[in-house]
């Protein structure tokens, strides 16, 4: 009789990104195991059931584990079972099997996505105790620095009692009171972009026209209780999930455990009220980066915008290059491109059937742009980035 693997499930189900990975661990499962699952009890159990979680674990005889509830990492790890962890439990644990973001990636995507907006101020908040946190904030950083501009940081309280988000908040007015405005903010999630936005409406301060936020993980629960909504970079969590299912059936196959890492790649910014703002001080070059996005699934040209604005070909390209640093064509071809490649992540259309929508003569007119835009053709990008 063949064996069914147990897996020990320790993974958050109390935001999108964690039930994405369940999500992506279950197809693969259906797939290729059946698998025997473990899950946390849930709160409404009794305590002696859920103080008893690690005996439990011990008597039932799992054959790997996927943990991102760094409560519980020792006692997990201390079982020598095949484990893949998160990237908090990565930092006491480096050589273990690990589901990480492209941190670098996301802070870049937040960057551009604001440097575009015109935004010439901006900060980053996150938490100073998170390595995730720290390595999106200094990509953000860098990014914005290339651009010429500077990041303020926010900085928690040091006093550990402080640090509780009732106690928090009126450090956190302070910061954002003292920011130069209208600035453009990076936050290093959706929950922690949601405090900002909270602390804005209580001290008065006007969100996107004083402070534009962008979070990341694209939670829509949470980005839909933020007011104003919160615009966010999506994290492919079922694809995640998938992958990470996929290494662990090997480790549990044999495969040696030495710091393997499933890597979850960021592409764009879903736009929502919190960044709803083009911070451009040129009126005309504000219309007319304004036109370009509202006909951006048009063939549209470099003369029709013109035509669309009060200035000549000439004047309007020069004040371009002079705020944005590139042509008309260029932001054309810019804003068209991103809209292809949301498309490829969150559609199953076709790369013919997205060329069609949008316009464009042909598969290969449309590959030659992105590529040059993108470094990578329609369908490498896809294969990336796209739902597995």
């Amino acid at each position: 009789m063949v064996k069914t693997p147990k897996v020990i499930l320790l993974v958050e189900t109390s935001n999108a990104y964690g039930r994405g990975l369940l999500l992506g661990i279950s197809q693969y499962s259906h797939l290729y195991g059946p698998w025997r699952f473990f899950r946390s009890p849930p709160f409404y159990s009794e305590p002696a059931t859920r103080r008893k979680i690690f005996s439990r674990l011990k008597d039932w005889g799992a054959d790997g584990v996927i943990i991102r509830e760094p409560k519980r990492d020792d006692e997990i790890i201390s079982m020598g079972l095949p484990t893949i962890v998160s990237p908090s439990i990565l930092e006491h644990n480096p050589d273990l099997p690990a589901i990480v973001t492209d941190c670098a990636t996301t802070g870049r995507i937040a960057a551009e996505y604001l440097l575009n907006r015109g935004f010439k101020q901006f900060a980053y908040c996150g938490f100073d105790d998170m390595l995730w946190s720290r390595e999106r904030g200094e990509s953000f950083r860098k990014r914005i620095a290339e651009a010429g501009f500077e990041t303020h940081f926010y900085k928690q309280p040091r006093a550990r009692a402080r640090c509780s988000w009732r106690n928090e908040q009126a450090y956190m007015a302070d910061w954002l009171m003292s920011l130069p405005k209208p600035i453009g903010l990076m936050s290093c999630n959706d929950d922690r972009g949601q405090n900002v936005a909270e602390i804005c409406k209580i001290v008065g301060l006007y969100v996107p026209d004083e402070i534009a936020i962008v979070g990341v993980e694209n939670d829509e629960v949470v980005c839909g209780l933020s007011d104003p909504p919160l615009s966010s970079i999506p994290l492919n969590a079922e694809r995640a999930g998938y992958e990470a299912a996929e290494l662990l059936d090997r480790l549990m196959s044999g495969e040696k455990m030495a710091g393997q890492r499933i890597i979850d790649h960021p592409t764009h910014v879903v736009t929502r009220q919190s960044t709803d703002i083009l911070a451009i001080e040129d009126r005309e070059v504000l219309e007319a980066v304004r036109f370009i996005r509202q006909h951006s699934k048009e063939p549209i040209q470099v003369t029709d915008v013109v035509l669309a604005s009060s200035l000549s070909r000439r004047v309007l390209e020069q004040r371009f290059r002079r705020v944005l640093g590139r042509s008309v064509l260029s932001e054309i071809r810019r804003v068209r491109i991103e809209l292809v490649a949301q498309m490829l992540v969150s559609t199953t259309m076709s790369i013919a059937q997205i060329a069609l929508d949008l316009g464009y003569t042909g598969v290969d007119h449309i590959a030659r742009y992105f590529k040059r835009e993108k470094g990578m053709t329609p369908l490498a990008y896809r294969k990336k980035y796209g739902r597995k």
